[in-house]
């Protein structure tokens, strides 16, 4: 009766289980699996981790590079009526805003690569030790352990930092910009993955967590608005009040002093409001950006100036008081 004879090889290792069907020999099927099937397996294994980072790491550079092109146009509408000068200063203010958002974007997916080749590493190095005989489950047991308290304990610094991931990606805001985060506003002096710092306009710094900031209003990206309401007596002729504002407004944007603030021609809307006892009329100028707050102020005092020499009136809030007689029948006869 012939003797059946169990294989040595293990299941998944090929290179055993063809030397040992080609000879029948145990002890070369078993050398030839540790010779040449074992650094086969982790030469796969380190090439096919090689060729997933690249992959990630073609899908990283995209993504910076998409990221440097901005989220805002660079350039806004300016009208061909602007002198040379007026466009070598938009020209540098792009090309200071271009250069940092390219130099956030790099320095974000340099990270990401760090933290790709990281992973990579650790899963392929896990993998090898596998092929080796090591017994990887009390280190997949201790990773996990390890994750599991990690991500109770630390979720809201995960938060921030992914969080400040994406506003670096995004180029929400920079250094210098002045911004506003929902419970404090200001001027960003520094900008990290976990924590942005502001200092608002009392000189307060304010600390806030990437994770916390829920909407971002930049005040200074690409171009501002500076917006003036006025108020006028209801007895004033609106269309003349309507012609002098743009008067005021057309001088503003001719001022050679302005020239490179006022990046566009004034516009009166109209009318915006009718109030107890205002009519309020709004003006809007366009203006290079953190610029719009010093052009309003301007703005305010020439059409103050002009409206004196106009004689039109800027209403006050008017109060009437009634003087009541006192009741003969109570008055002092005396008196």
């Amino acid at each position: 009766m012939p003797v059946l004879r169990t294989t040595p090889c293990d299941d998944g290792e090929q290179i055993c289980h063809r030397v040992w069907d080609l000879t029948g020999n145990d002890r070369l099927a078993e050398v030839a699996d540790v010779v040449v099937g074992k650094p086969l397996a982790i030469l796969g294994l380190v090439l096919g981790g090689l060729l997933v980072r690249w992959l990630l790491h073609r899908l990283v550079d995209r993504l910076v590079a998409r990221a440097e092109e901005g989220v805002l146009p660079e350039r806004v509408g300016r009208l061909s009526r602007r002198t040379a000068r007026l466009q070598a200063s938009q020209d540098a203010r792009d090309l200071a805003t271009t250069t940092r958002r390219v130099q956030r974007a790099k320095t974000m997916g340099d990270l990401l690569k760090s933290v790709i080749t990281g992973v990579v590493v650790a899963i392929v190095g896990t993998m090898v030790l596998s092929e080796l005989g090591v017994n990887i489950a009390p280190i997949i047991a201790s990773a996990g352990i390890i994750g599991i308290a990690l991500g109770f304990g630390a979720q809201s610094l995960v938060k921030d930092f992914l969080s400040g991931i994406f506003m670096i990606f995004e180029d929400q805001y920079g250094v210098g910009d002045v911004v506003d985060v929902g419970e404090a506003s200001g001027t960003v002096e520094a900008v990290s993955l976990r924590v942005t710092r502001l200092r608002d306009l009392n000189g307060t710094v304010w600390y806030v967590p990437n994770g916390e900031i829920l909407r971002v209003g930049n005040m200074s990206q690409n171009w501002s608005r500076a917006v003036v309401d006025v108020g006028v007596g209801y007895g004033e002729d609106l269309a003349r009040v309507k012609r002098v504002l743009a008067e005021v407004a057309h001088d503003l944007w001719h001022d050679d002093d302005f020239r490179e603030l006022v990046i566009e021609e004034p516009e009166v809307t109209g009318v915006e409001m009718l109030a107890p006892d205002s009519i309020t009329l709004r003006v809007m100028v366009k203006t290079a950006p953190m610029e719009q707050w010093g052009v309003a102020r301007e703005l305010r005092q020439r059409i103050k100036a002009r409206f004196d020499h106009e004689g039109i009136e800027i209403p006050l809030p008017q109060r009437v008081v009634w003087h009541r007689d006192p009741d003969p029948r109570t008055a002092d006869p005396a008196e």
